[in-house]
This record gives structure tokens, C-alpha cells and sequence, in this order.
């Protein structure tokens, strides 16, 4: 497994691990360009302070396609009754630190003190 130091770019995905499933690399930042980077590639960090920042990229990878969504009947009769509302972009701070909070059972987050910094960085930058 590589270990990625400041301008390193990533590995093939072709490299990732079997076991654990999509390990690809470890270290290098969470700014912006490394993320988008990483992104474009089916790349993504994931692990827990203070560990390096761990590059996933498993195999098989999920792909939801909306256009090939089923909306079951009790889901599309709660979408009539107009009680719900969507909204994009509106509390994204809020989101984020509510995402980061440790759950009931005990387990911990992986969404750390970078990890809020370095999404919220790419979000005002409007990706």
C-alpha cells in the first residue's frame, strides 16, 4: 500500500486491497484539490483521528442510478401529503457536525475535526 506524501498523486484503483476491500493508500491531505482528485477517480477518505487518512476505492463499488429508482406505494402516498420539504445547500454546517456526532450505541465517527474542515472548505467552494 502506497503511503502518500504532499504531491503524490494516487495509485491505480486497480491496486486497491481485497482484504480490507478497497484500501488504497494512506496519508496526504484533505484539501480540496486531493478530494475533487480522488473523487473523479472513485476515491474517497475514510477513517477515524488520529489515524493517517485512509484512501478507499472497493470493488464492487455502489452506483445508485436515480432514473432506475422504485418508489414503493406508502413512499410515493407520503410524498402527496405535502409534509415534506427538500432542501439543498441550506444548513450544510449543521448537517455535517450533526453527522459527526457519536452515535447512541457507542460506536465513534469517522467524520473528525479534518474531516468537517476539509468538506466545508470544498462546500464554499461550490462543489
Amino acid at each position: 500500500m502506497l503511503f502518500l506524501g504532499p504531491g503524490d498523486d494516487f495509485p491505480s484503483t486497480e491496486g486497491a486491497l481485497r482484504e480490507p476491500n478497497g484500501l488504497l493508500a494512506a496519508g496526504g491531505d484533505l484539501g480540496p484539490a486531493r478530494l475533487l482528485a480522488a473523487y473523479r477517480r472513485g476515491i474517497f477518505p475514510w477513517y477515524e483521528e488520529p489515524q493517517p487518512v485512509l484512501w478507499w476505492s472497493p470493488d464492487p463499488r455502489t452506483v445508485l442510478f436515480p432514473a432506475e429508482l422504485h418508489i414503493s406505494r406508502s413512499l410515493r402516498r407520503r410524498l402527496r401529503q405535502d409534509r415534506l420539504a427538500l432542501a439543498v445547500d441550506q444548513r450544510f454546517n449543521e448537517v455535517m457536525r450533526a453527522c459527526a456526532e457519536p452515535r447512541k450505541d457507542g460506536l465513534g465517527t469517522w467524520i473528525g475535526t479534518d474531516m468537517l474542515r476539509a468538506y466545508t472548505a470544498l462546500h464554499y467552494r461550490g462543489r
